[in-house]
């Protein structure tokens, strides 16, 4: 491993300040998501829209943009009739998306800091679309874990990302099949985040403890922390993190409403429950990379960046 794009981007700030939500934002946006394919289906219906959202996260202060391939597979892709092809074209394109948004968004500035473009790898749970993502209660050997990993991974890098997002991870499993697929790309970095149980274990019940452990051990995984979680669990789970890890933490949770996957519905949040109330608290539990995950928007991510000004 060369580089390491998350140290560079800290070692300019003590803060990156990474997007909010892309599908639930395509949705604010007009886009009909109720799909198996969720935002990976704008990918191939409406490019421009994701485009248009990348940018509108950097001008609000973001300098780091997911990429719209969280559900973007092969196998995913193949279900709508496109062959390998033209689904590694398409997860391509998402990286693409991005890298112009950036470039465009640097174009108006005179002293931009650096901006990441991070290329989304969901898991496996994500491609059945059952809510499994949040559950982990799916299974695969290693190796056809990997199988269906490393297209989109190789494609994503090819494409140009900075680093991956290896995001939503409900299990154990998974995180070290993709760990070790890294491994195949020996200058690729990424980071790691998971969805949780409850404050000391990850979804499918492994307890925290335990995969940060061998985590730790993985040099080309450059941060880890946990995603698309209420509000609520952040703290608690950042606290157990800054003990076990010197890596730096990543959060970027849901905008507080709560989520049913089943009905494919959100319920409203909590009051005073929003990412700028809460980032002095996970700044203090050792987050360095905070954005947030589903439901937030741009608005959500300039308040952060404003909250980060020098008073």
């Amino acid at each position: 491993m060369s580089h390491n794009p998350v140290a560079q981007a800290l070692s300019e700030s003590p803060l990156l300040i990474l997007d909010g939500a892309l599908a639930t934002e395509l949705e604010a946006r007009g886009c009909q998501l109720a799909d198996a394919l969720w935002s990976a289906k704008v990918l191939m219906e409406n490019p421009e829209l994701i485009y248009q959202v990348h940018y509108d996260y950097f001008a609000a202060g973001a300098r780091c943009a997911i990429t719209a391939s969280y559900q973007a597979t092969p196998q995913g892709f193949a279900t709508r009739g496109l062959d390998q092809a033209q689904s590694l074209a398409l997860i391509a394109q998402s990286v693409e998306l991005a890298r112009r948004a950036r470039e465009d968004y640097l174009a108006t500035q005179s002293e931009a800091k650096t901006l990441l473009v991070a290329g989304s790898v969901g898991p496996y749970g994500a491609f059945l679309a059952d809510g499994s993502e949040y559950r982990g209660d799916y299974a695969l050997p290693e190796t056809e874990m990997m199988a269906f990993h490393r297209p989109r991974i190789a494609a994503l890098l090819a494409a140009g990302a900075d680093l991956l997002a290896c995001e939503t991870l409900p299990s154990f499993a998974e995180a070290q099949a993709l760990a070790t697929l890294l491994t195949e790309f020996p200058d690729s970095t990424a980071w790691f985040s998971f969805t949780l149980r409850d404050a000391g274990h990850i979804s499918d019940g492994t307890p925290l403890s335990e995969v940060v452990g061998w985590l730790n051990t993985q040099p080309q995984v450059v941060a880890l922390g946990v995603n698309c979680v209420a509000l609520e669990s952040v703290t608690p789970a950042l606290q157990q993190l800054q003990q076990l890890t010197d890596k730096p933490l990543v959060v970027y949770p849901n905008s507080g409403e709560q989520y049913d996957a089943s009905s494919k519905t959100w319920h409203s949040a909590p009051s005073g429950c929003t990412l700028e109330h809460k980032l002095d608290e996970w700044q203090r539990a050792g987050a360095k990379l905070i954005g947030g995950c589903c439901r937030t928007s741009p608005k959500d991510i300039a308040a952060i960046a404003h909250a980060c000004q020098p008073q």
